[in-house]
Protein backbone atom coordinates (compact mmCIF):
# COMPACT_ATOMS: atom_id res chain seq x y z
CA UNK A 1 0.00 0.00 0.00
CA UNK A 2 1.44 3.30 -0.54
CA UNK A 3 -0.72 5.48 1.06
CA UNK A 4 -0.51 5.75 4.96
CA UNK A 5 -2.88 7.25 7.50
CA UNK A 6 -0.64 8.42 10.20
CA UNK A 7 -4.39 9.66 12.28
CA UNK A 8 -5.14 6.54 12.23
CA UNK A 9 -8.43 4.17 11.59
CA UNK A 10 -11.09 3.92 14.21
CA UNK A 11 -13.20 0.50 13.49
CA UNK A 12 -16.96 0.55 15.00
CA UNK A 13 -18.93 -2.11 15.71
CA UNK A 14 -19.65 -5.30 17.39
CA UNK A 15 -21.69 -7.80 19.65
CA UNK A 16 -21.67 -10.77 17.79
CA UNK A 17 -18.70 -12.67 16.41
CA UNK A 18 -20.01 -12.03 12.73
CA UNK A 19 -19.05 -7.92 13.31
CA UNK A 20 -15.95 -8.53 15.31
CA UNK A 21 -13.51 -10.86 13.29
CA UNK A 22 -13.97 -9.30 10.15
CA UNK A 23 -12.91 -5.96 12.22
CA UNK A 24 -10.05 -7.58 13.76
CA UNK A 25 -8.88 -8.60 10.53
CA UNK A 26 -9.68 -5.44 8.74
CA UNK A 27 -7.21 -3.81 11.92
CA UNK A 28 -4.49 -6.49 10.99
CA UNK A 29 -4.71 -5.43 7.43
CA UNK A 30 -3.92 -2.05 8.34
CA UNK A 31 -0.77 -2.55 10.48
CA UNK A 32 0.52 -5.62 8.03
CA UNK A 33 0.32 -3.45 5.26
CA UNK A 34 1.65 -0.61 6.66
CA UNK A 35 -1.13 2.07 5.84
CA UNK A 36 -1.15 2.92 9.56
CA UNK A 37 2.08 3.21 11.44
CA UNK A 38 1.34 0.76 13.96
CA UNK A 39 -1.05 -1.03 16.19
CA UNK A 40 -1.88 1.88 18.77
CA UNK A 41 -3.10 3.69 15.34
CA UNK A 42 -6.24 1.52 14.97
CA UNK A 43 -8.61 2.07 17.41
CA UNK A 44 -11.90 -0.33 17.92
CA UNK A 45 -15.12 0.40 19.72
CA UNK A 46 -17.66 -1.93 20.73
CA UNK A 47 -20.23 -2.27 23.22
CA UNK A 48 -20.14 -3.39 27.10
CA UNK A 49 -23.09 -6.61 26.42
CA UNK A 50 -20.45 -7.42 23.03
CA UNK A 51 -18.22 -10.81 22.20
CA UNK A 52 -15.70 -8.09 21.79
CA UNK A 53 -15.14 -7.51 25.30
CA UNK A 54 -13.69 -11.38 25.44
CA UNK A 55 -12.05 -11.23 21.73
CA UNK A 56 -10.25 -7.86 21.61
CA UNK A 57 -8.18 -7.52 24.11
CA UNK A 58 -5.89 -10.48 23.53
CA UNK A 59 -5.27 -9.26 19.73
CA UNK A 60 -3.50 -6.19 21.61
CA UNK A 61 -5.62 -3.65 20.02
CA UNK A 62 -7.05 -0.56 22.06
CA UNK A 63 -11.13 -1.29 22.71
CA UNK A 64 -13.45 1.44 23.86
CA UNK A 65 -16.92 -0.19 25.21
CA UNK A 66 -19.82 2.46 24.65
CA UNK A 67 -22.81 2.22 27.23
CA UNK A 68 -26.36 1.13 26.11
CA UNK A 69 -27.87 -1.64 23.88
CA UNK A 70 -29.24 -2.07 20.55
CA UNK A 71 -33.25 -1.28 20.16
CA UNK A 72 -35.79 -3.49 19.82
CA UNK A 73 -37.74 -3.54 16.08
CA UNK A 74 -41.44 -3.44 18.09
CA UNK A 75 -42.90 -1.43 20.56
CA UNK A 76 -41.47 -1.90 23.84
CA UNK A 77 -40.40 -0.17 27.48
CA UNK A 78 -37.14 -1.38 27.03
CA UNK A 79 -36.48 1.07 24.12
CA UNK A 80 -37.06 3.94 26.48
CA UNK A 81 -34.04 2.89 28.58
CA UNK A 82 -32.35 1.84 24.70
CA UNK A 83 -32.53 5.24 23.80
CA UNK A 84 -30.92 6.92 26.92
CA UNK A 85 -28.13 4.54 25.91
CA UNK A 86 -27.37 5.50 22.53
CA UNK A 87 -27.94 9.28 22.88
CA UNK A 88 -25.22 8.50 26.27
CA UNK A 89 -23.59 6.74 23.81
CA UNK A 90 -23.58 9.06 20.80
CA UNK A 91 -21.70 11.87 23.49
CA UNK A 92 -18.96 9.17 24.47
CA UNK A 93 -18.07 8.77 20.49
CA UNK A 94 -18.33 12.46 20.18
CA UNK A 95 -15.40 13.02 22.66
CA UNK A 96 -13.74 9.24 21.38
CA UNK A 97 -13.60 11.22 17.50
CA UNK A 98 -12.89 14.20 18.99
CA UNK A 99 -10.04 13.01 21.29
CA UNK A 100 -7.84 10.55 18.63
CA UNK A 101 -9.36 12.32 15.52
CA UNK A 102 -9.38 9.35 13.31
CA UNK A 103 -8.89 9.98 9.44
CA UNK A 104 -11.62 7.53 8.91
CA UNK A 105 -14.45 5.51 10.70
CA UNK A 106 -14.86 2.25 9.67
CA UNK A 107 -18.69 0.95 10.81
CA UNK A 108 -18.99 -2.89 11.05
CA UNK A 109 -22.80 -2.95 11.62
CA UNK A 110 -24.33 -3.48 15.63
CA UNK A 111 -25.40 -2.03 18.27
CA UNK A 112 -21.84 0.24 18.78
CA UNK A 113 -21.39 1.26 15.31
CA UNK A 114 -24.22 4.04 15.35
CA UNK A 115 -23.09 6.72 17.91
CA UNK A 116 -19.64 6.26 16.28
CA UNK A 117 -21.13 6.75 12.50
CA UNK A 118 -23.21 9.54 13.73
CA UNK A 119 -20.58 11.13 15.73
CA UNK A 120 -18.44 11.18 12.13
CA UNK A 121 -21.07 12.45 10.55
CA UNK A 122 -21.61 15.68 12.37
CA UNK A 123 -17.44 15.78 12.75
CA UNK A 124 -17.15 15.41 9.31
CA UNK A 125 -14.89 12.33 9.30
CA UNK A 126 -15.82 10.12 6.48
CA UNK A 127 -17.02 6.79 6.78
CA UNK A 128 -16.84 3.58 5.10
CA UNK A 129 -19.35 0.62 6.28
CA UNK A 130 -18.09 -3.07 5.69
CA UNK A 131 -21.12 -4.70 5.50
CA UNK A 132 -20.65 -9.08 6.39
CA UNK A 133 -23.92 -10.28 5.13
CA UNK A 134 -26.21 -10.19 1.92
CA UNK A 135 -28.60 -8.33 3.58
CA UNK A 136 -27.54 -5.26 5.39
CA UNK A 137 -28.29 -4.82 9.14
CA UNK A 138 -30.58 -1.96 9.96
CA UNK A 139 -27.34 -0.06 11.35
CA UNK A 140 -25.49 -0.30 8.41
CA UNK A 141 -28.29 0.19 6.39
CA UNK A 142 -28.44 3.75 8.53
CA UNK A 143 -24.60 4.66 7.72
CA UNK A 144 -24.85 3.69 4.45
CA UNK A 145 -26.74 6.91 4.06
CA UNK A 146 -23.84 9.04 4.08
CA UNK A 147 -21.25 6.92 4.10
CA UNK A 148 -18.06 7.57 1.20
CA UNK A 149 -18.07 3.94 0.44
CA UNK A 150 -19.71 0.58 1.72
CA UNK A 151 -17.59 -2.96 0.95
CA UNK A 152 -20.12 -5.41 0.60
CA UNK A 153 -19.57 -9.28 0.64
CA UNK A 154 -21.91 -10.60 -1.42
CA UNK A 155 -23.56 -9.24 -5.14
CA UNK A 156 -26.15 -7.16 -5.10
CA UNK A 157 -26.08 -6.12 -0.90
CA UNK A 158 -28.28 -3.30 -1.02
CA UNK A 159 -26.31 -0.80 -0.34
CA UNK A 160 -24.96 2.53 -1.63
CA UNK A 161 -21.50 2.89 -3.40
CA UNK A 162 -20.79 -0.44 -2.75
CA UNK A 163 -17.56 -1.92 -3.84
CA UNK A 164 -17.30 -6.09 -3.62
CA UNK A 165 -14.66 -6.94 -1.13
CA UNK A 166 -16.02 -10.59 0.21
CA UNK A 167 -15.96 -10.56 4.16
CA UNK A 168 -12.70 -10.26 5.02
CA UNK A 169 -11.48 -13.50 7.32
CA UNK A 170 -8.88 -14.24 10.23
CA UNK A 171 -4.80 -14.60 9.31
CA UNK A 172 -4.87 -18.32 9.95
CA UNK A 173 -7.47 -18.96 7.42
CA UNK A 174 -5.86 -16.89 5.15
CA UNK A 175 -2.73 -18.18 5.35
CA UNK A 176 -4.07 -21.95 4.42
CA UNK A 177 -6.60 -21.18 1.73
CA UNK A 178 -3.41 -19.10 0.03
CA UNK A 179 -0.71 -22.45 0.81
CA UNK A 180 -0.22 -24.18 -2.52
CA UNK A 181 -0.42 -27.53 -0.86
CA UNK A 182 -3.97 -28.40 0.46
CA UNK A 183 -3.41 -32.04 -0.24
CA UNK A 184 -0.38 -32.16 2.60
CA UNK A 185 -2.17 -28.79 4.64
CA UNK A 186 -5.07 -31.38 5.00
CA UNK A 187 -3.49 -34.58 6.31
CA UNK A 188 -1.49 -32.72 9.00
CA UNK A 189 -4.76 -31.36 10.45
CA UNK A 190 -5.91 -34.69 10.26
CA UNK A 191 -3.23 -36.37 12.31
CA UNK A 192 -3.24 -33.53 14.26
CA UNK A 193 -6.65 -34.70 15.07
CA UNK A 194 -6.33 -38.19 15.47
CA UNK A 195 -8.37 -38.81 12.18
CA UNK A 196 -7.62 -40.91 9.99
CA UNK A 197 -9.14 -42.41 6.45
CA UNK A 198 -12.77 -42.44 7.99
CA UNK A 199 -15.01 -39.63 6.92
CA UNK A 200 -14.61 -36.44 9.31
CA UNK A 201 -18.05 -34.60 9.77
CA UNK A 202 -17.81 -31.16 11.86
CA UNK A 203 -21.23 -29.72 13.30
CA UNK A 204 -21.01 -26.56 15.20
CA UNK A 205 -24.03 -24.02 15.59
CA UNK A 206 -22.53 -20.71 16.47
CA UNK A 207 -20.67 -19.46 19.23
CA UNK A 208 -23.40 -20.57 21.94
CA UNK A 209 -24.45 -23.30 19.88
CA UNK A 210 -27.86 -24.10 18.11
CA UNK A 211 -30.58 -26.40 20.08
CA UNK A 212 -32.47 -27.36 16.48
CA UNK A 213 -28.69 -28.72 15.16
CA UNK A 214 -27.74 -30.34 18.55
CA UNK A 215 -30.65 -32.24 18.86
CA UNK A 216 -31.22 -33.18 14.98
CA UNK A 217 -27.72 -34.34 15.36
CA UNK A 218 -27.77 -36.71 18.37
CA UNK A 219 -30.64 -38.34 16.44
CA UNK A 220 -28.48 -38.88 13.43
CA UNK A 221 -25.48 -40.24 14.82
CA UNK A 222 -28.00 -42.28 17.08
CA UNK A 223 -29.93 -44.10 14.01
CA UNK A 224 -26.22 -43.70 12.11
CA UNK A 225 -26.33 -46.12 8.87
CA UNK A 226 -23.76 -44.71 6.41
CA UNK A 227 -20.59 -46.87 7.20
CA UNK A 228 -17.64 -45.35 9.86
CA UNK A 229 -17.41 -41.93 10.10
CA UNK A 230 -15.98 -39.45 12.91
CA UNK A 231 -17.93 -36.60 14.14
CA UNK A 232 -16.90 -33.64 16.16
CA UNK A 233 -19.74 -31.72 17.88
CA UNK A 234 -19.34 -28.64 18.91
CA UNK A 235 -21.99 -28.20 21.33
CA UNK A 236 -22.00 -24.95 22.65
CA UNK A 237 -22.32 -23.54 26.04
CA UNK A 238 -26.05 -23.20 25.94
CA UNK A 239 -26.39 -27.27 24.98
CA UNK A 240 -23.89 -28.04 27.25
CA UNK A 241 -25.31 -26.58 30.16
CA UNK A 242 -29.11 -27.88 29.10
CA UNK A 243 -27.83 -31.59 28.03
CA UNK A 244 -29.07 -33.40 24.80
CA UNK A 245 -31.56 -35.61 24.28
CA UNK A 246 -32.93 -35.99 27.99
CA UNK A 247 -28.99 -36.45 29.13
CA UNK A 248 -26.54 -34.39 30.86
CA UNK A 249 -23.45 -33.77 29.38
CA UNK A 250 -20.66 -33.41 31.90
CA UNK A 251 -16.91 -32.62 31.23
CA UNK A 252 -15.54 -35.57 32.21
CA UNK A 253 -17.15 -37.86 29.76
CA UNK A 254 -19.80 -35.91 27.19
CA UNK A 255 -20.32 -39.12 24.83
CA UNK A 256 -21.45 -41.23 27.59
CA UNK A 257 -25.19 -38.89 27.30
CA UNK A 258 -25.59 -39.78 23.32
CA UNK A 259 -25.65 -43.17 22.25
CA UNK A 260 -24.37 -42.98 18.58
CA UNK A 261 -24.22 -46.28 16.30
CA UNK A 262 -21.21 -48.58 16.65
CA UNK A 263 -19.74 -47.29 13.35
CA UNK A 264 -19.73 -43.68 14.97
CA UNK A 265 -16.81 -42.02 16.89
CA UNK A 266 -18.99 -39.48 18.58
CA UNK A 267 -16.57 -35.79 19.79
CA UNK A 268 -18.79 -34.14 21.79
CA UNK A 269 -16.81 -30.88 22.78
CA UNK A 270 -18.56 -27.81 24.61
CA UNK A 271 -16.29 -25.24 22.95
CA UNK A 272 -13.41 -25.60 20.21
CA UNK A 273 -10.57 -23.43 20.51
CA UNK A 274 -8.93 -24.78 17.75
CA UNK A 275 -11.66 -24.33 15.15
CA UNK A 276 -9.02 -23.70 12.41
CA UNK A 277 -7.75 -27.06 12.20
CA UNK A 278 -10.83 -28.98 12.70
CA UNK A 279 -11.97 -26.75 9.47
CA UNK A 280 -8.93 -27.80 7.82
CA UNK A 281 -9.63 -31.76 8.24
CA UNK A 282 -13.18 -31.70 7.82
CA UNK A 283 -14.91 -33.55 4.86
CA UNK A 284 -18.08 -32.09 5.65
CA UNK A 285 -19.32 -29.21 8.04
CA UNK A 286 -23.00 -28.80 9.38
CA UNK A 287 -23.73 -25.05 10.52
CA UNK A 288 -25.97 -21.71 10.46
CA UNK A 289 -24.99 -19.54 7.33
CA UNK A 290 -23.51 -16.30 9.28
CA UNK A 291 -21.58 -14.55 7.53
CA UNK A 292 -17.85 -15.79 8.88
CA UNK A 293 -18.80 -19.38 8.68
CA UNK A 294 -19.60 -18.99 5.06
CA UNK A 295 -16.79 -16.77 4.80
CA UNK A 296 -14.29 -19.40 5.99
CA UNK A 297 -16.13 -22.05 4.54
CA UNK A 298 -15.83 -20.31 0.95
CA UNK A 299 -11.89 -19.42 1.86
CA UNK A 300 -11.39 -23.43 2.84
CA UNK A 301 -13.23 -24.79 0.26
CA UNK A 302 -14.63 -26.84 2.90
CA UNK A 303 -18.30 -28.69 1.43
CA UNK A 304 -21.27 -27.64 3.80
CA UNK A 305 -24.91 -28.37 5.03
CA UNK A 306 -26.23 -24.73 6.00
CA UNK A 307 -29.53 -24.73 8.36
CA UNK A 308 -30.06 -20.95 8.24
CA UNK A 309 -31.09 -19.26 11.48
CA UNK A 310 -34.75 -18.75 11.43
CA UNK A 311 -36.07 -14.87 12.56
CA UNK A 312 -32.51 -13.51 11.58
CA UNK A 313 -33.14 -9.92 10.62
CA UNK A 314 -33.96 -9.66 7.31
CA UNK A 315 -33.63 -13.54 6.62
CA UNK A 316 -29.90 -12.57 5.89
CA UNK A 317 -28.72 -16.20 6.95
CA UNK A 318 -30.95 -17.64 4.15
CA UNK A 319 -29.51 -15.16 1.70
CA UNK A 320 -25.79 -15.81 2.71
CA UNK A 321 -26.73 -19.49 2.10
CA UNK A 322 -28.62 -19.73 -1.05
CA UNK A 323 -25.40 -17.79 -2.08
CA UNK A 324 -22.92 -20.52 -1.19
CA UNK A 325 -25.66 -22.96 -2.24
CA UNK A 326 -25.90 -21.76 -6.07
CA UNK A 327 -22.28 -22.04 -6.33
CA UNK A 328 -22.37 -25.53 -5.92
CA UNK A 329 -20.50 -25.34 -1.86
CA UNK A 330 -23.35 -26.11 0.11
CA UNK A 331 -26.87 -27.53 0.80
CA UNK A 332 -29.30 -25.59 2.21
CA UNK A 333 -31.87 -27.16 4.89
CA UNK A 334 -34.07 -24.75 6.60
CA UNK A 335 -34.68 -24.92 9.76
CA UNK A 336 -38.74 -26.20 10.02
CA UNK A 337 -37.19 -29.36 8.03
CA UNK A 338 -34.18 -29.94 10.00
CA UNK A 339 -34.84 -33.46 12.55
CA UNK A 340 -32.61 -36.66 13.00
CA UNK A 341 -33.78 -38.31 9.94
CA UNK A 342 -33.41 -35.29 7.36
CA UNK A 343 -30.22 -34.97 8.64
CA UNK A 344 -28.50 -38.52 8.53
CA UNK A 345 -29.87 -39.37 5.11
CA UNK A 346 -28.44 -35.94 3.49
CA UNK A 347 -24.93 -36.63 5.21
CA UNK A 348 -25.07 -39.95 4.43
CA UNK A 349 -25.92 -39.37 1.17
CA UNK A 350 -22.82 -36.65 1.17
CA UNK A 351 -20.60 -38.72 2.34
CA UNK A 352 -20.85 -41.41 0.26
CA UNK A 353 -20.18 -39.38 -3.23
CA UNK A 354 -16.74 -38.66 -3.53
CA UNK A 355 -17.12 -36.83 -6.77
CA UNK A 356 -19.83 -34.95 -5.33
CA UNK A 357 -17.84 -33.52 -2.15
CA UNK A 358 -14.98 -32.29 -4.50
CA UNK A 359 -17.29 -30.63 -6.39
CA UNK A 360 -18.74 -28.71 -3.66
CA UNK A 361 -15.18 -28.09 -2.18
CA UNK A 362 -13.61 -26.70 -5.73
CA UNK A 363 -17.27 -24.62 -5.65
CA UNK A 364 -17.26 -22.97 -2.42
CA UNK A 365 -13.65 -22.35 -3.33
CA UNK A 366 -14.74 -20.52 -6.04
CA UNK A 367 -16.08 -18.00 -4.09
CA UNK A 368 -13.45 -17.50 -1.46
CA UNK A 369 -12.53 -13.87 -0.76
CA UNK A 370 -8.85 -14.54 1.57
CA UNK A 371 -7.89 -11.42 0.89
CA UNK A 372 -10.89 -9.61 1.79
CA UNK A 373 -9.61 -7.74 4.00
CA UNK A 374 -6.46 -5.60 1.79
CA UNK A 375 -9.69 -5.06 -0.41
CA UNK A 376 -11.53 -3.44 2.45
CA UNK A 377 -7.87 -1.73 3.31
CA UNK A 378 -7.56 -0.47 0.01
CA UNK A 379 -11.42 1.29 -0.38
CA UNK A 380 -10.07 2.68 2.91
CA UNK A 381 -7.23 4.29 1.81
CA UNK A 382 -8.58 5.72 -1.62
CA UNK A 383 -11.85 7.00 1.02
CA UNK A 384 -9.06 9.12 3.12
CA UNK A 385 -7.34 10.06 -0.11
CA UNK A 386 -10.12 11.60 -1.52
CA UNK A 387 -11.04 9.37 -4.08
CA UNK A 388 -14.86 8.48 -3.15
CA UNK A 389 -17.50 11.38 -2.46
CA UNK A 390 -20.53 11.12 0.05
CA UNK A 391 -23.85 12.61 -0.58
CA UNK A 392 -26.66 12.17 2.08
CA UNK A 393 -29.41 10.44 0.45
Amino acid sequence: MSVSIPRGVLIAGGGTAGHVLPGLAIAEALVNSGVVENQSSVYLVGSRRGIEVDLVPPTGFDLTVLPGRGIQRRLALANLAAGIGLLCGFVQALILVIRRRPAVVVSLGGYASIPCALAALVLRVPVVVAEQNAVPGAANRLTGRFARACAVSFPGTDLPRSTMTGNPVRQGVRKVAESGDRIRDRSEARAALGVNTFPFVVVFGGSLGARRINQALVRAVEDWKGGPVVVEHVVGPRGWMKGLAGGVLADDAPERTVAAAPDVEYRAVRYEADMLTVLRAADLVVCRAGATSVAELSALGVPSILVPLPGAPGDHQTANARYLEDAGGALLVPDSELDGDRLGVEMAALLADTGRLTAMANGARSLGRPDAADRVVALITTVVSGGVRSKLL
